[in-house]
């Protein structure tokens, strides 16, 4: 892997699951006051269904996370949280399959993030009851990508963790983050504001 300047961030985003496990790894590049580029690097999933044992599954998904992380050295790691279910076993086993990436990025130093799925859709879309075609469909335009995989939404798991990473990149830099309101925002900086 190429060596990466101070303006660069890379950020691998995850959709848990039990049967299929999606990641994807974004880079952004900061340039200000240009906005900044976002860069597909990865994605795909973790096919866990044709393991029995539960204890396997859990040890394949910190493995193909280390191993994400080993390759692409993320500086962040975002998760979307687990959804609340009537199913209680279902709920349980999500849980530790999050448990287990969170693990697998603590292991390697790697900070880590949750998201609401309804905020991941929000921050993505525009709004948080957004179908998973139309998450995809908004993740080709904003990543300007051809991959037709992107375009046709076949990897739903793979998508859904490029919206949780992209999430995390829009929450780190928006300008609100380290203000009450954009009220407080616009008197901290006015240069910032056009007429």
């Amino acid at each position: 892997m190429a060596q990466r300047t101070d303006s660069e961030k890379i950020i691998l985003g995850i959709d848990p699951g039990t049967n299929e496990m999606g990641y994807g790894v974004i880079c952004i590049r900061s340039s200000p006051p240009r906005p900044a580029i976002i860069t597909l690097m990865q994605y795909g999933i973790i096919h866990l269904r044709k393991y029995a044992q539960y204890q396997t599954k859990l040890q394949k998904i910190f493995d193909r996370i280390t191993g994400l992380i080993d390759e692409y050295h993320p500086d962040e790691m975002a998760l979307e949280a687990p959804f609340y279910s009537k199913n209680v076993q279902s709920m349980l086993k999500l849980g530790r399959a999050q448990g287990v990436a969170m693990a697998a990025a603590l292991s390697r130093q790697i900070p880590v993030t949750e998201y609401a799925p309804r905020k991941v859709k929000q921050s993505v879309t525009g709004n948080g009851n957004a179908s998973k075609e139309q998450v995809s469909k908004m993740l080709a335009s904003l990543l300007d990508t051809n991959n037709p995989l992107l375009q046709e939404n076949q990897l739903n798991d793979a998508t859904d963790a490029l919206a949780v990473a992209l999430c995390h990149h829009y929450q780190k830099s928006s300008p609100i983050r380290h203000n009450k309101s954009w009220k407080a925002f616009v008197a901290d900086n006015p240069e910032r504001v056009k007429s």
